[in-house]
């Protein structure tokens, strides 16, 4: 994927071929690898002053210096924590990682909608493995919450015993651990979120989280294509458990907000902002199944009205990424601007005291039009 605000960035570094227009022609997995080399060669800018006070708040115990956090996909390698940290997200999630390097799926396997300002993958958990990510974050300083997203090798036979795989090998280095069963392009992952098997699987891990050194904080990050009674299974499985938060959500294979597009009829997860209404009204209803439970909303945000919405939906924190490609790194300070407005409008004093404020709205379907 593609990053829009690299066009004068990179024109100021003297790389006038990477123009955003450059970069939007490009293959789009072959422009992602583009903006991750610019990332690490120290090519982005950094934030140059403190988040207001009013966007401080906390997630599973994690001090964050603002709600709004890289979401996994982009960084699956761990190859640029620490620059993205330093934009100003207040949290970066990397990954998603198993434990054997995985080439993924075959290429083409990334499309954007542009009309849509969607984003359709099946990159199926393309990453270098748990030993080259574990040697990057080893010793690394990160500025902001890191997350480690973990998952399964598609050819694993037992996907349980590669999440305690995770969960053993990045407990003392992760701020916080996603499990993640929720990608679509991975032949029977979603599987996991059965009663049963979700039941086994949480209890695996949170057992090995029990013989780590750190209590890391486990989230569970869920899709958004699930009906009432699989959110009723996942939220009696989790009550019996001590996971620590959800992510809600992934991608979705519905294509209702996007058909007759362009590439809208690729197979794989959709992402960006068709997405929003779905994952939204997915959050609002699962908050209101786990009470207090830690919530990252994740999906379609792709404005400051958006970031809001989530968090009025009943999201602790949230999560960007595909609006990225077609917004640029500037939408990350709008959307934080645009957060401390809504926190002086409403007459509060923190983003925390938004939390879930139109959350019956949201999980009844009377919100989203528009936004």
């Amino acid at each position: 994927m593609i990053f829009s605000a690299f066009s004068p960035l990179l024109r100021h570094a003297g790389l006038a071929n990477l123009t955003r227009d450059t970069l939007l022609r490009m293959d789009p997995e072959t422009a992602h690898g583009a903006t991750i080399t610019a990332l690490r060669l120290g090519l982005a800018p950094q934030q140059e002053h403190k988040d207001p006070p009013e966007l401080a708040t906390t997630l599973c115990g994690l001090d964050l210096v603002n709600p709004v956090g890289m979401a996994a996909g982009f960084d699956k390698n761990a190859e640029v924590p620490r620059p993205l940290a330093l934009l100003g997200f207040g949290m970066v999630e990397i990954g998603t990682v198993t434990p054997r390097p995985q080439q993924g799926n075959d290429k083409p396997r990334l499309f954007r909608i542009a009309e849509a300002e969607g984003v359709i993958n099946r990159m199926g958990f393309n990453n270098e493995g748990h030993e080259a990510v574990f040697e990057r974050l080893k010793g690394l300083r990160v500025p902001a919450a890191l997350g480690v997203n973990i998952g399964a090798n598609k050819d694993s036979e037992d996907f349980v015993a590669d999440y305690v795989k995770g969960m053993v090998r990045f407990a003392d280095l992760a701020d916080y651990l996603t499990v993640n069963i929720s990608s679509p392009n991975t032949p029977g992952l979603r599987n996991l979120q059965a009663d049963e098997a979700l039941r086994r699987l949480l209890g695996e891990v949170l057992n090995a989280r029990g013989k780590a050194k750190t209590r890391v904080p486990v989230l569970l990050k869920i899709a958004p294509d699930l009906d009432e009674a699989g959110m009723d299974a996942i939220a009696r499985v989790i009550a019996a458990t001590d996971l620590d938060g959800l992510i809600v959500s992934n991608t979705t294979l519905s294509r209702d907000s996007v058909l007759g597009l362009e590439n809208a009829s690729e197979a794989g997860g959709l992402s960006g902002k068709p997405l929003f209404d779905l994952s939204t009204r997915r959050l609002a209803q699962m908050r209101q199944r786990v009470g207090a439970l830690p919530l990252v909303g994740v999906g379609g945000i792709h404005s400051p009205e958006t970031a809001l919405a989530k968090i009025e939906a009943g999201a602790n924190a949230i999560q960007l990424y595909s609006a990225l490609v077609f917004g640029g790194f500037d939408l990350l300070e709008r959307i934080k601007r645009g957060l401390l407005a809504g926190v002086r409008a409403a007459g509060k004093t923190n983003i925390s005291q938004l939390v879930g404020t139109r959350n019956a709205d949201w999980a009844s379907g009377r919100e989203g039009q528009g936004l």
